[in-house]
């Protein structure tokens, strides 16, 4: 399958990446890779496989759940450099 690059901007403003020259055509190599080795996972026939839940058949010891408090409200707000009321405040991440 081939990929546009178009398909590789648009994938890396998604994904919020920059790739230039060079970069961009290995990223394109490899997309192109994966989709193909996908291309022929699809040609197998998996009628008579039965589906895998769990990759082993070991069963998980869990122990009980007991909530407890560990840090109280106030403990946990009183080394942050910055709250509001009851709430922690961080700097902005994300442009919309």
């Amino acid at each position: 399958m081939d990929i546009s690059t178009e398909t590789i901007d648009h994938l890396a403003h998604l994904a919020r990446l920059e790739f230039k020259g060079a970069e961009k055509a290995g990223i394109k190599a490899d997309l192109e890779k994966i989709i193909g080795f996908m291309d022929k996972l699809r040609e197998i026939d998996t009628k008579d496989v039965e589906p895998l839940i769990f990759m082993s058949d070991e069963v998980n010891r869990l122990r009980e759940d007991v909530p407890k408090i560990t840090v109280t409200h106030e403990e946990a707000l009183r080394n942050a450099p910055k709250k509001d009321s009851d709430y922690f405040r961080i700097p902005k991440v994300l442009d919309k």
